[in-house]
């Protein structure tokens, strides 16, 4: 007498297995041994003892009895064990229902739709901040303009294939000892389309379509970021008869500016200013992407301190919200100087040298120095 084997044996399975690890197990093992597709001489009983393991653990009060009493729990191995018996596999009217169970869908081959496309696309940071209408050349697969998509010469007839009778599908059945089996595949002959021709479109040469070079407008919306993809529907290859064309995807690559570089929606600036500027303060023109901006330095700024332009920043692709500029500003070390500017900084440290005080003689002031300082280094100076 055969022992039968354990039952998550079978399966591979631990019994700590889930449910769907269950499923997981029955799904690959059954594939892999079904007598349609494993021709060795014991697959039909290798696809019965996995079929079994899973008729019995995929049910939770079978498999608590398995589990509690073993083989003796389920009654297995007698005839008719189950609902509906092993034998009969109810439930599946062959491979094909199995398939359809197990992998959610059907093994029919309808009309296959066009592919999708991708290219890609430069613009400016300009462009990328306000929008622009881009032309992008694509090269795709188009319904033929001689045949309009018909296979045949214009003027000669399409007829329904012989071999599908016009279904684009062939049905192979088969039996054996655990019943019924339906496969349906593809039909070699029309290749899914339920036609066929006599003479061949000289153009595609019966396929119906061909490849064409076309120009297309791409709207490209204000505010969209480097690597963004833009989106066109039914504007890839096309499809069998029947189905859709495919969709095209336009990368978008955004140019680095010269000045500013982006954060989301704010625009980020780098703004030097010389050390008259920064301690006396002062009223400077900054770029916006539109124009200039009047930006005021307050007195004592110091290096690194960031300035909030509201509003001149990039628009939100969603809500047309703009960001802010963000102008960080950086106190410029002088070099290459003058002997006029050598003395005046030499003048002015040793007034800093006294905590900015005025010296007691009561000549010069601060407020002086940092003037002279200002007219010698913008070159005002006698």
């Amino acid at each position: 007498m055969t022992t039968k084997r354990d039952y998550y044996e079978v399966l591979g399975l631990g019994r700590d297995a889930t449910t769907e690890d269950i499923r997981k197990a029955y799904r690959r093992l059954a594939l892999e041994y079904h007598p349609d597709r494993n021709k060795e001489s014991d697959a039909s009983t290798r696809f019965k003892e996995v079929n079994e393991a899973y008729q019995v653990l995929s049910d939770p009060d079978r498999r608590s009895a398995y589990d509690r009493f073993g083989h003796a729990g389920v009654g297995a191995g007698q005839p008719g064990a189950g609902p509906g018996g092993f034998n009969g596999f109810e439930g599946f009217g062959g491979f094909g229902d199995i398939f359809d169970a197990f992998f959610g869908g059907s093994t029919r081959q309808g009309p296959r739709p066009g592919r999708d496309l991708e290219l890609r696309t430069t613009i400016t940071f300009e462009e990328a901040a306000f929008g622009v209408e881009k032309e992008v050349t694509v090269e795709r697969l188009e319904t033929c303009q001689r045949c309009h998509g018909r296979r045949a010469e214009p003027g000669t007839e399409v007829e329904t294939c012989s071999t599908c009778g016009g279904s684009g599908q062939v049905r192979r059945v088969q039996r054996n000892i655990f019943g019924q089996f339906t496969q349906v595949t593809t039909c070699s002959t029309c290749h899914g389309s339920g036609r066929t021709v006599r003479v061949a479109c000289t153009e595609c040469r019966g396929r119906g379509s061909k490849v064409q070079e076309r120009r297309i407008q791409v709207s490209i919306p204000a505010g969209i970021e480097n690597g963004t993809r833009v989106l066109l529907r039914g504007e890839g290859e096309v499809g069998e008869p029947g189905a859709p064309s495919g969709d095209l995807y336009v990368v978008v690559q955004v140019q680095r500016h010269k000045f500013f570089r982006r954060s989301k929606n704010d625009l980020l600036l780098g703004y030097e200013v010389n050390i008259a500027q920064a301690a006396l303060g002062d009223a400077v023109q900054v770029p916006t992407l539109k124009d200039l901006h009047e930006l005021k330095i307050p007195p004592g700024t110091q290096s690194g301190r960031i300035f909030r332009i509201r509003g001149e920043g990039l628009p939100d692709v969603s809500t047309g919200r703009r960001g802010d500029e963000l102008v960080t500003v950086t106190v410029a070390t002088p070099t290459n100087l003058s002997e006029r500017q050598r003395e005046l900084l030499r003048e002015l440290g040793d007034t800093l040298s006294t905590n900015g005080h005025s010296p007691e003689d009561g000549h010069r002031s601060a407020n002086g120095w940092f003037g002279r300082i200002k007219d010698a280094i913008s070159g005002e100076h006698d």
